[in-house]
């Protein structure tokens, strides 16, 4: 079977356990491919996106799996923008309706494809990128976190009932409805209670050792996950063909084909590389994850800056709490907690939403959520111990193992510097334009610094004062003895 003959254009991995052998069944076809790849390149970029720093009317986040959408989500997005103004939810592409009214904000772990069925004129695209070495070790650990929940169960046949039944509620999306969970959960559930089954037929004791990323005995160890048929197609260089528009939940006809002929034409993939970082240059805003702190300054800046410019513009918008729900709704009066529901009205106040508000709440909160976050993954680690995921852990990773992560992610290794010259630039450039107010002068308020800030300036100047009135006075002193 051909990839790309399904009606929802999504292939599952499973199906495709051995990639090379697929590749070897089709290798006509790929030199045909990597021969007129320059071609390829050009048609690929089909969905240039012209003033790409402005924003437009659609506001498209292509979340790349394990970079800390999530957080810009709920902490930003959730907060710029109402329910009413959310396009419904796409993480499941069957569920998309781009023909809902007053769509202005789209989030999902689509890839770049999903571009062909949103205005592309009227729509501007946000991403974030992560040093695809760590993005690897995260979605390994995410997908065995995960998979780790369903332990509570006495066996995989009622871990996989229980999954089932909450699937089947449409107003609950699960992490198992989500791209590529989809299938790296249900793989690692699946491993966890095989390998939980036979410790228990086991008699003699068990010896795991002190590597967390090589018990065997308790879940699958790294250097197999790396290598996996599975992981080869949605994991490696998965920034790189989300944003080409070349995952396995393309939207795109037998774009499938290509995927695999990049992983044996090195030439094929360069172009894919080029397309993809030709996508980076067009987007409104590039975040790196190893740059939270000052990633998420220049997204409330340049993005939540210009969300607030253009629903102002066009609304009249009060707010009370920031923390209870949106800054702007479709109205100016309704804000929600949760998605789906739209609570209470917001009483009139006479202060301004701002970016320096915005952050605020960001803030409080990015704090609240991984709080929420780390509680929960420690409950579902427990389920697996002695083994844990930890940065101390991650250090003690064979060296051999790493290498072979960076080889395999060479694409997503480009990629990423990439996107740190694309982060410079906007920083410099935000920096330069900001105005001598610094950051702040984009929504209309002047900067006026943080308390240690204040409390520095007001120090210099006193010291200044005195230094003056100092030497003033010792003048006198000295005129007068004359």
């Amino acid at each position: 079977m051909l990839f790309g003959t399904r009606s929802d254009l999504e292939i599952s991995p499973v199906e495709s356990r051995d990639s090379r052998e697929f590749v070897n069944t089709v290798n006509g076809s790929c030199s045909e491919i990597s021969s007129i790849a320059g071609a390829s390149c050009q048609s690929l970029s089909i969905f240039y996106i012209k003033d790409g720093h402005i924003l437009k009317d659609l506001l498209f986040f292509l979340h790349v799996p394990r970079t800390g959408g999530r957080t810009y989500f709920y902490c930003f997005l959730k907060k710029l923008y109402s329910n009413s103004l959310e396009c419904p939810r796409s993480y499941d592409k069957l569920r998309f309706d781009p023909r809902k009214q007053n769509c202005k904000l789209f989030a999902t772990h689509d890839d770049y494809s999903i571009m062909s069925k949103l205005p592309r004129e009227k729509s501007s695209v946000v991403t974030i990128l992560r040093n695809p070495i760590d993005r690897v070790f995260s979605a390994y650990e995410f997908s065995i976190e995960v998979a780790a929940r369903f332990l509570v169960h006495p066996n995989l046949t009622s871990a996989t009932k229980m999954s089932g039944n909450s699937g089947s509620k449409k107003s609950v999306i699960s992490t198992l409805d989500i791209w590529p969970w989809k299938y790296l959960v249900p793989w690692m559930r699946e491993e966890l209670f095989s390998r939980r089954d036979a410790r228990r037929r086991k008699a003699s004791p068990n010896s795991y050792g002190d590597d967390s990323y090589n018990m065997e005995e308790i879940v699958t160890p790294l250097h197999e996950f790396i290598n996996h048929p599975v992981a080869l197609d949605l994991v490696h260089n998965g920034a790189t063909f989300q944003i080409a528009g070349l995952t396995n939940n393309s939207n795109t006809w037998k774009v499938h084909d290509v995927r695999h002929c990049v992983m044996n034409y090195q030439t094929l993939g360069n172009y894919v590389l080029e397309v993809a970082k030709r996508r980076l240059d067009d987007m409104l805003y590039v975040g790196l994850t190893e740059e939270h702190k000052e990633s998420a300054t220049m997204f409330a800046n340049l993005v939540g800056a210009q969300v607030i410019s253009q629903l102002l513009g066009t609304e009249t918008v009060n707010y009370n709490k920031l923390e209870q729900g949106s800054l702007v709704s479709k109205t100016g009066f309704h804000t929600s907690h949760n998605q789906g529901n739209n609570t209470s009205i917001i009483e009139e106040q006479n202060e301004n939403i701002s970016v320096g508000k915005l952050m605020e709440t960001y803030e409080t909160c990015v704090s609240k959520l991984r709080s929420t976050q780390s509680k929960r993954r420690m409950s579902s680690l427990r389920r697996i111990f002695p083994a844990n995921f930890t940065k101390e852990a991650r250090r003690h990773v064979p060296e051999e193992v790493v290498k072979q992560i960076t080889l395999l992610n060479s694409l997503d290794v480009e990629l990423y510097k990439h996107a740190e010259i694309i982060f410079e630039k906007q920083h410099q450039k935000l920096f330069d334009s900001s105005m001598p107010e610094r950051w702040q002068i984009m929504n209309g308020e002047s900067y006026i610094g943080s308390e240690w800030e204040v409390v520095c300036l007001s120090l210099f100047i006193f010291l200044v004062l005195f230094i003056f009135f100092y030497v003033n006075a010792k003048r006198r002193i000295s005129k007068l003895k004359i």
